[in-house]
Parts: structure tokens; C-alpha cells; sequence
């Protein structure tokens, strides 16, 4: 059984992460006018709720290495084009000298079922003969579990406000495996947001 999601169900379900793994699909360009001080965080998903949640997470990590942030869902809502000429504003509003955009690569979910854990009890009790005792065993056989595989890639690149071209990028892969009945939390988001300005941190994009 394979299956397709959206990514902000996908977020908010899941829990157990096996870590993202990244690879710089574009490296440093030896033209980019580094270091940023002022970046606007983008988020392309379908999901307003998942560009919030995820930009706000972003900017945190960025604000706490220094760097002024801003969400672009900060100045919009779910009314408002999401086009160049949006953003476009939204960094000459804000004077950004950087624009942040993350967006969903690929999202697929595998599923299969596995045999749930027999449970057991046991009722002791005494009887009428000297040290002898009744045992019952009641055992409990629960129905096959849904257990969830997804596989998540999200690409980042870092623009140049003035260049107005892109300097920099990463594509992050993470793989979550969860029963279908299992909540999660939100931590997802925030392992990713912290990945991403950990690596613009090291590759110097950022102004200290």
C-alpha cells in the first residue's frame, strides 16, 4: 500500500524522526554579498498552517543567532497571492537584504500492517488445600497494526535580495516511522528549522 499526504498532516502526526540528512545541492556562489543581516522566511507548502508554524520556527532559530527575521505569513493571509511581486514587497517593506525559501521536494507514505503484542493477565488466588493455589491466565490478542513509513525532502535556497538570484542551498531528507494511530508533536518543525540556520550559520551567510 503506498499513499501520498499532505505535508502539514504528515507534521503534525509525526513523532519518532530518524534525523534529516543534508546535502548542499548549491554550494556557497563566490558572487553573494554574505553576510545577511535582515531575512524574509518563506515557506511554499499548500498548507497555510504549515508555512506558519514552519516560517515561525525559522525565524526563532535565525533570531537567536543574531539575525533579524521575518515570516512572510506574518504579513499576509490565506487571501493573499502568493507571487513574486508579494514577496517582492514584502522585502522592500521590511528592507531584507535576504530571502529564505523552503518548499516540499517529495512526500511519500508506505504503510503495512504488523501483529500487535500478545497482553496478559493473571488472577492468583488461594484454595481450600494447604499451599496450593488457582492461577487463571487471560490472554488478550489485539488486531493487526497500520504501521506508517514516510520520507520526507525539503529543499532550501537562500536569495540575494539585491542580486535577486539564489546563493546558496541545501536539500534536507528525514524518514518517520509511526503506527497510524500515534500522535506526534510539532518537533519535527523545529529539528528542521535548527538544521537550516545551523547550516547557513556554518557557511557564513549569516552576519554575527
Amino acid at each position: 500500500m503506498k499513499r501520498t499526504i499532505t505535508f502539514i498532516s504528515a507534521l503534525l502526526l509525526l513523532g519518532a524522526c530518524a534525523g534529516s540528512q543534508v546535502t548542499r545541492v548549491q554550494p556557497l556562489a563566490e558572487s553573494a554579498d554574505v553576510p545577511y543581516d535582515n531575512v524574509l522566511v518563506i515557506a511554499l507548502f499548500k498548507s497555510f498552517d504549515a508555512r506558519r508554524y514552519f516560517e515561525k520556527d525559522i525565524v526563532k532559530q535565525l533570531q537567536e543567532k543574531g539575525v533579524r527575521a521575518t515570516a512572510s505569513t506574518s504579513l499576509m493571509d490565506t487571501r493573499t497571492p502568493v507571487t513574486r511581486q508579494t514577496f517582492q514587497a514584502m522585502v522592500e517593506s521590511q528592507g531584507s537584504d535576504a530571502v529564505l525559501v523552503s518548499q516540499l521536494v517529495s512526500l511519500e507514505t508506505t504503510a503495512k500492517m504488523k501483529d500487535a503484542r500478545a497482553k496478559s493477565t493473571y488472577n492468583i488466588r488461594p484454595t481450600y488445600y494447604y499451599n496450593v493455589w488457582g492461577v487463571e491466565l487471560t490472554e488478550y490478542v489485539e488486531p493487526q497494526q497500520m504501521q506508517l513509513n514516510h520520507s520526507i525532502a525539503l529543499a532550501t535556497q537562500l536569495y540575494s535580495a539585491s542580486k535577486k538570484e539564489p546563493v546558496w542551498g541545501i536539500e534536507s531528507k528525514t524518514s518517520i516511522s509511526l503506527d497510524y494511530d500515534e500522535r506526534g508533536d510539532l518537533s519535527v518543525m523545529a529539528d528542521e528549522a535548527k538544521t537550516i540556520a545551523s547550516y547557513l550559520s556554518r557557511d557564513g551567510l549569516l552576519a554575527p
